[in-house]
């Protein structure tokens, strides 16, 4: 009963920030009022976004990774600079975060304890990496190193997806995890579901668990990362905002449905597919 009611208010906190974020959004939309008539002008790119945003939280949200990748990649592509991307991305992923969240909450796909260990270290970590990348240096440096890593970790998984799983109960350094994951996230414009998820998969927690509260807990370091970047950059890309929002907002429970139902094995598989393809791509964009 106890787990319960936490569950519940973890639900509830995050549907009081959300509503908290979407007044303040308003508000700057008001009193902007040339930004918020290009944000509305319905054009092929708006389209372009709402369908990148639908399909980074289908496969955020059912193998717990690569929704802020995807996004930044794109808006990258489109010659976005990095830190309007991340403050773009970030802000997007308060809104698909916080619906995948809930429904991970409502299919009892979150680890209570497991959650708690990695949200409040990967927030802190989001908040000094956000105030890094928007007022010290470009993110953009680094991810090559990120990607070698996770190159090596993807691999290591699709081989160990070919092995009985075996669940555990304690991983090691949750906390330092959790604040690398959410630092290097708010840095590289993504990376939360890759770093946290790649490892606990790697450490023996089961795919369902894992992706289900990681999701919830990427909800919190969006939100604290968004608030620096709001601060420090502000938002001038709506149109992309609000593709992004709406599409993954529409995505969000249907990934939630497929993490619970796909096997653990299967999970474990894609994910280590997933995670060898972007790495691979981001590579070799950086040397090219």
């Amino acid at each position: 009963m106890v787990t319960k009611l936490s569950l519940k208010s973890i639900g509830g906190v995050i549907i009081v920030l959300k509503i908290s974020l979407i007044l303040y959004l308003i508000l700057k939309v008001l009193v902007y009022s040339d930004s918020a008539t290009e944000a509305w002008t319905l054009d092929s790119s708006f389209f372009i976004f709402v369908v990148a945003g639908f399909l980074a939280q289908l496969i955020d949200g059912t193998l717990g990774m690569a929704y802020g990748i995807s996004c930044s990649t794109l808006l990258l592509n489109f010659g976005i600079p990095p830190a309007v991307a991340s403050a773009s991305v970030h802000t997007a992923e308060v809104f698909t975060t916080g619906v995948s969240g809930l429904s991970h909450l409502f299919l009892n796909n979150v680890n209570k304890s497991l959650f708690f260990k990695i949200a409040v270290p990967g927030s802190i970590g989001a908040i000094i990496g956000a105030y890094l990348v928007s007022d010290i240096f470009d993110g953009g440096v680094i991810k090559p190193y990120i990607s070698s890593y996770l190159l090596i970790m993807g691999v290591v998984l699709v081989v160990k997806s070919f092995k009985p799983v075996k669940a555990k109960e304690e991983v090691k350094r949750l906390s330092l995890l959790g604040f690398v994951g959410g630092f290097l996230d708010a840095i590289g414009g993504g990376g939360w579901g890759p770093i946290v998820s790649t490892n606990l998969i790697f450490q023996g927690k089961t795919p369902k668990e894992t992706i289900g509260t990681v999701n919830t807990a990427e909800f919190f370091v969006a939100f604290f990362s968004t608030g620096v970047f709001l601060f420090f950059v502000g938002i001038d890309s709506w149109k992309v905002i609000i593709g992004l929002i709406t599409g993954g907002v529409a995505a969000a429970p249907i990934g939630a449905i497929a993490a619970k139902k796909v096997e653990a094995k299967t999970l474990m598989l894609s994910v280590g597919l997933l995670i060898v393809t972007i790495s691979v791509y981001t590579i070799y964009k950086s040397i090219f």
